[in-house]
């Protein structure tokens, strides 16, 4: 049983390897106006490689001159996965500059391109398919700037048509979709998923004598992981408030590297324990670090200013809800299987060892800008 436990947990770490990188996402931004519609779309370089092959010899470095030749597979591959249309007549696309960007993530084709629609746009509908042959998880983000309003949305395999109407806006409808964007992102926030579980892999035991022993009752169990869960909910709420009122900015790199470190000293805690009580203070110190990681998610999102309180609190309800879910499932079987010798002196260890391995391959490559995991 332990063995096929332990296989499990392997393979789950090693499919997480892959995603030691920052989600896939692209940036699709109009701007609207009774003159004229322009457009910009962001594309990651590293998503465009891995569709149309651009470092032509395999160095691991796209130059300038290496994209410049595949200008055309570019920008007939992009628009190839896109149609933007009102009122159901299609807005032909106009090609204006090809450039490059580089976000805090690395390097980004940036196709600006204005749109022919009718005058007097009412709505603007878009139909989104970029790299979801490729890869499921990846999601375009949609800002649509009309008059004073912002409208925002993303756009995913199952949502992959929007319908943005200018003139109008939806609050239950914003609040939806950031509630949803919230916990899709704790879902996929790997880092964070590790990081707790890496707090409650000993929470139906305690430490004597230099030894893991299973609690007797449920009760202090519970009490302790809601304490842990508590803090770390409102240690990075306060963060990513603030971040996303601008009243604190720190750089990305920084940001992400810490959090990778967190999820190595949680993990090694399991193994050296140094804090075996009172890990709520963990919880929330390091949760605080972790807020900000959420606030960068949020500001690649968007947001719609004239809603920011709105899609603030529906993001950090989905957080907190998803993050809920993962613990409800995990709790039960940590205390049901606390009793056993393989889950005290086995699991944990070497389960704590893997999840920190893995995230000082993330710190290495979040703070020296190394690409260790293809």
């Amino acid at each position: 049983m332990f063995l096929r436990a332990l296989l499990g947990f392997m393979i789950y770490l090693h499919c997480l390897m892959a995603f030691a990188h920052k989600a896939s996402d692209s940036y699709l931004s109009l701007g609207v106006s009774a003159a004229q519609v322009t457009a910009q779309w962001d594309i990651a370089l590293r998503d465009l490689d891995y569709a149309l092959n651009l470092d032509v010899n395999d160095d691991s470095l796209i130059t300038w001159k290496e994209l410049r030749s595949k200008r055309e597979a570019v920008s007939s591959y992009a628009f190839s996965h896109i149609q933007i249309s009102t009122g159901g007549t299609p807005c032909p696309i106009k090609p204006a500059s090809y450039q490059v960007d580089t976000h805090t993530d690395g390097a980004y084709s940036v196709l600006q391109f204005n749109l022919d629609c009718p005058k007097q746009l009412v709505e603007i509908e878009v139909n989104y398919t970029l790299f979801f042959d490729l890869d499921p998880q990846h999601r375009g983000l949609l800002r649509v700037k009309y008059e004073n309003a912002t409208h925002t949305a993303v756009l995913s395999p199952a949502q992959n048509r929007q319908k943005i109407e200018l003139a109008r806006i939806k609050p239950l409808a914003t609040f939806w979709q950031y509630l949803y964007e919230g916990i899709w992102h704790i879902w996929t926030g790997y880092d964070h998923i590790l990081f707790l579980l890496s707090l409650l892999l000993p929470a139906a035991l305690y430490r004597q004598t230099g030894q893991w022993h299973p609690e007797i009752r449920f009760r202090p169990v519970l009490i302790d992981v809601i304490r842990i869960v508590t803090a770390f909910t409102i240690a990075h709420s306060i963060t990513l408030s603030l971040a996303i009122l601008e009243v604190i900015s720190v750089p990305s790199r920084w940001i992400e590297s810490t959090i990778a470190a967190s999820v190595v000293v949680a993990a090694l805690n399991n193994i050296y324990p140094l804090i075996s009580k009172k890990l709520w203070l963990v919880a929330f110190g390091f949760g605080l670090i972790h807020g900000l990681g959420f606030a960068n998610v949020l500001k690649d999102l968007g947001l719609p200013q004239q809603m920011l309180l709105l899609s603030l609190l529906a993001f950090n309800l989905g957080v907190e809800a998803g993050q809920l879910i993962i613990v409800s499932a995990f709790l039960p079987l940590a205390y049901w299987l606390r009793h056993t010798q393989w889950y005290r002196k086995l699991f944990i260890p070497v389960g704590s060892f893997l999840i920190a391995m893995l995230a000082f391959i993330w710190l290495l490559e979040r703070s020296l800008d190394l690409k260790l995991i293809d």
